[in-house]
């Protein structure tokens, strides 16, 4: 009887402790295990992407190159860069330096004074300030990039982190690959978004089961995510009661014994 419960209970926590492909592989499509023609394009997907906007407290870089002199270039004048090659028909790197957007979404320059930059692309800001910059110096070439393109992963990963990137084109299995990749525990079909939109907080969950959701409007990152992905409930088995199972096994295997024990001695 002992041996067909403690049977029982081992098959039980096998069965609870097992996670099939279907809960771990990435973005399905159609049967997981039937083999797909090689060198051949599936089906295609429209990629769904919106052009990051500038918002207060981003800290954009500014890199101006000139040809106009150093003595006459303002920009250097004031502090935003050196070591321009002037007169020679060569190009100098005027600055790089962080410019942060302040509330009112304006970032601001010496003589050129405020500029208002939020709710601009990344390519919309460089062409604005480009425009200005040609008001002063000679053929400007104007690089922006934002330096604090950040969000935040959690839970069922391998290196919870806050990564900071200068790509504003981050997928969401891009950044799980930034976080060391998921666990083998976690919840691939139930990934807890929240994601800020001015003074609002947004709350969404994505499915990164599907292979559907490469076209998906969620399909990228946006500034200051916070990522939360669960665990499945196969966890606690698999992390506690299977680390447990030795010591189960032993008592068991004690238990067994001595009521053979006392068994044969009371037929003697």
């Amino acid at each position: 009887m002992i041996r067909n419960i403690t049977l029982f209970i081992l098959v039980a926590i096998l069965f609870a402790s097992c996670v099939g492909n279907k809960r771990l592989v990435y973005l399905q499509k159609d049967n997981l295990h039937e083999n797909q023609p090689k060198d051949t394009v599936l089906r295609e997907y429209d990629l769904t992407y919106h052009d990051y906007k500038i918002q207060p407290q981003d800290i954009l870089s500014v890199q101006f190159k000139s040809i106009t002199e150093e003595d006459f270039d303002i920009f250097n004048d004031f502090g935003m860069g050196g070591g321009n090659i002037g007169g020679g028909g060569g190009a100098g790197l005027i600055g790089l330096r962080g410019e942060l957007v302040d509330p009112q979404g304006q970032i601001g320059f010496p003589v050129v004074g405020k500029i208002k930059v939020q709710d601009m692309t990344i390519f919309e800001v460089q062409d604005t300030l480009q425009s200005i910059a040609s008001q002063y110096v000679e053929d400007p070439v104007v690089k922006v990039r934002l330096l604090n393109y950040r969000f935040t992963i959690l839970g069922e990963v391998n290196a919870e982190s806050v990564v900071t990137t200068q790509n504003t084109r981050v997928t969401f299995m891009e950044a799980i690959g930034m976080a060391g990749g998921l666990t083998e525990l976690a919840s691939r079909d139930n990934v807890k978004v929240i994601r800020q939109k001015g003074d609002k907080a947004e709350v969404f969950y994505i499915d990164l089961l599907e292979e559907e959701f490469l076209e998906s409007e969620k399909f990228y990152v946006y500034q200051n995510d916070i990522i939360i992905v669960p665990p499945l409930r196969q966890r606690p088995i698999r992390r506690y009661y299977s680390q447990n199972l030795s010591l189960l096994l032993s008592s068991v295997s004690a238990v067994l014994f001595i009521g053979s024990f006392f068994g044969l001695s009371a037929t003697r």
